[in-house]
């Protein structure tokens, strides 16, 4: 009997294996359904209730500043002080003059952080605001 080597002869594939890619295709499905929700809320705010239905804007035209229960400003992200949320924002103004800014504030925090943030906002004519809440479960 004799024996044959796979080394001696040429194989062709007929067939393409493709259980990588899906194995790939997969890896980022999971990735973007475990990171989409991160980019609408960066932090775990308990938001007061009440509210209507938001009508949606343009993202160009919107600032998020996120207020934890301990008074720490948040702007993209980034911590911090009053006076830098105030410096960047009125800088985003001159850039855009139809900016609006959503303020996310934890419904347990002193209400002093969201008037002061107004205050500032207001010395340089940002006047669009937008308080943002948990819609009400009906």
């Amino acid at each position: 009997m004799r024996r044959f080597s796979q080394r001696t002869h040429l194989v062709t594939l007929s067939e393409i294996n493709i259980t990588p890619l899906l194995d790939l295709a997969f890896v980022l499905l999971i990735i973007f359904v475990i990171t989409t929700p991160l980019l609408e809320q960066s932090l775990p705010l308990k938001l007061p209730q009440g509210g209507l239905p938001d009508t949606p804007l343009d993202p160009r035209l919107v600032r998020t500043v996120e207020i934890t229960a301990q008074g720490v400003y948040i702007l993209d992200r980034r911590p911090l002080r009053l006076d830098q949320v105030e410096a960047q924002l009125a800088q985003d103004f001159r850039v855009n003059p139809n900016l609006v800014v959503y303020i996310r504030a934890d419904e347990n925090g002193p209400y002093k952080h969201v008037a002061a943030l107004l205050d500032r906002c207001l010395r340089h004519g940002i006047t669009r605001f937008s308080l943002r809440t948990e819609a009400v479960r009906r």
